[in-house]
């Protein structure tokens, strides 16, 4: 829920604007076990695969040739992750393997991103950095290891660095830079790209929602109204940011699978 004074309003003696910043994506703890703390974003992200896993088990789990309505709208998501985005990056041959986690990773993400604009929810999971850096990390992790089992260890340092023996005296400086990039920044780019679009997706909406209510008094209900506008166009664009972020997500997934199985030249 958007905690904020209802009550407090703009010409109200005392009553000044609070903005949202920080505090906003801070939650206290639901329940403690065994020292360990389990907050909102921990249970949201627990429903969210609650939601992917239901959702397929229904739709798949007793599949018909005629398919009913459930079970189309689940082909129609499945099939366009596996054509739009693993067979055009990998082939279909290559590809098919990648599927079911490509698959998966895309509508994660997408629910995690949906909670955002969700009564009740309102809060995007992939808003704290944790969550897209931990699928960053898996990605990293299936990158690195994909790269060494097709290349072998020398061949898989050659291709994380770079190595082309034609650049001369430039080679060195170039398979640092390629290592650095590789090793540190490939993950943390593709960690942040999701997170610092759906952080800032957040925090406009939160924004003109508690300046809705702030401006909603006396000649305030002129500028309160505005406030509304944007925050219903806000939560419209919101759901477009939402859906293409997961596919560069897992675009990105792609990507990196296919430039670890690419021969080195």
């Amino acid at each position: 829920m958007l905690a904020f004074d209802t009550e407090c309003h703009l010409f109200i003696p005392g009553c000044g604007f609070e903005a949202p910043g920080l505090h906003s994506f801070v939650f206290e703890p639901l329940f403690t076990i065994g020292g360990f703390n389990f907050n909102k974003p921990m249970l949201l992200a627990l429903l969210s695969t609650v939601v992917v896993v239901w959702f397929f088990w229904a739709a798949f789990g007793r599949a018909k040739v005629v398919p009913g309505k459930l079970q189309m709208v689940a082909e129609a998501g499945y099939d366009f992750v596996r054509r739009g985005l693993v067979y055009d990056a990998l082939g279909k041959k290559e590809g098919e393997k990648y599927v079911p986690f490509m698959v998966s990773l895309f509508f994660f993400v997408w629910i995690m991103n949906l909670w955002s604009i969700i009564p009740v929810a309102q809060f995007p999971v992939t808003s704290v950095i944790a969550f897209p850096a931990g699928l960053a990390l898996m990605v990293w992790v299936l990158w690195m290891f994909l790269t060494f089992k097709k290349h072998g260890f020398v061949g898989g340092l050659k291709n994380i660095t770079g190595y082309d023996k034609s650049l001369g005296a430039v080679l060195p400086l170039l398979m640092i830079i390629e290592l650095f990039s590789n090793v540190l920044i490939r993950p943390f780019t593709h960690a942040v790209r999701l997170f610092a679009n759906m952080f800032a997706g957040h925090m406009l909406i939160v924004m003109f929602t508690i300046a809705s209510f702030y401006l909603a008094n006396g000649f305030g209900f002129v500028y309160a109204g505005a406030s509304f506008v944007m925050t219903i166009v806000m939560t419209a664009f919101e759901l477009f940011i939402q859906a293409v972020q997961a596919y560069v997500f897992v675009l990105l997934a792609c990507n990196y699978v296919q430039g670890a199985l690419a021969e080195h030249h």
